[in-house]
């Protein structure tokens, strides 16, 4: 009998006891408590939590920016000790280099690597075209529109086929319509190459839409106060935003994000069920 065994999946994240400090003597503070997580291979993990909780703080640890002051991160059982194109991140404002077209933006960071012209433009434009840039590639990043440059950014982190993508409110700047188009598409992207997401958000109907999970965070010192396990079916669209489950679900997490420290958490009440602040409605027939 062999006694292979397949290597596991690379992009799984282990928190134990994360404590992570900002500043400097008296003015330094704890921003994220005491986190223990873990996040599967190829999961789409969102963090929630109100402006100032550590979502932010936590995802430049994930991405070696930040260092731990207690406890461990680690990805596929290796210490996070620095920045690596293994571990991308894509921000709220791009960070194409105006000097540079569109395709020497995104083949970049293999050029950093060492791969020869050819063979970095080819992949350039492959992953142009997963993101639907394939037309603009000899565009400069400044006649890309707002949705644009954020597909370009994300092709630019995606080139290096990192085993984490980390994105830190990357469409908090668009336009609503414009905003749903990219989370559209990043599903897409994700379900086709299902590298392991960890997505930052204040908005909970973004949370909602694209995760498999919600990680909820408390006010600082951020601690996780919910791990949300959703089961929405895959592909999602619109329609999805407007369904009782969906309302459900953000209906708790508003409960969450309201919390006062000191008080008895929300907690989630079976779909159909009234919760204490929200009674059953009662339709004259």
């Amino acid at each position: 009998m062999s006694s292979y065994q397949p290597a596991p999946e690379p992009g799984r994240i282990e928190g134990c006891g994360l404590s992570i400090r900002l500043g400097e003597g008296a003015e330094a503070f704890e921003a994220v408590q005491r986190l223990d997580f873990t996040v599967a291979p190829g999961e789409f993990v969102c963090i929630l939590g109100p402006s100032g909780c550590g979502k932010s703080t936590l995802l430049g640890a994930l991405a070696g920016h930040l260092i731990p002051c207690a406890g461990q991160l680690t990805v596929d059982d290796q210490t996070i000790d620095g920045p690596s194109p293994q571990r991308g991140m894509v921000f709220q404002h791009h960070t194409l280099l105006p000097w540079r077209s569109v395709l020497d933006n995104v083949a970049f960071g293999l050029k950093m690597q060492g791969v020869g012209k050819a063979e970095r433009q080819r992949q350039a434009r492959e992953m142009l075209q997963l993101v639907g840039l394939a037309d603009f590639a000899g565009r400069w990043p400044s006649q890309l529109s707002g949705g644009m440059q954020q597909r370009a950014e994300i092709a630019r982190v995606l080139i290096n086929r990192p085993r984490l993508l980390l994105m830190d409110e990357p469409f908090g700047a668009l336009d609503a319509q414009t905003r749903a188009r990219m989370q559209e598409l990043l599903l897409d992207i994700w379900a086709r190459i299902h590298t392991t997401v960890v997505f930052v958000t204040h908005d909970i109907d973004e949370a909602l839409f694209l995760a498999d999970r919600i990680l909820v965070m408390s006010p600082r010192p951020g601690r996780f106060i919910e791990d949300l396990h959703l089961d929405f079916p895959r592909p999602r669209c619109a329609s999805l935003l407007t369904s009782p489950a969906f309302t459900h679900f953000k209906r708790h997490c508003l409960a969450l994000l309201r919390h006062e420290e000191g008080r008895e958490l929300p907690r989630l009440t079976p779909l159909g069920l009234p919760d204490a602040d929200h009674p059953p409605l009662r339709i004259a027939l």
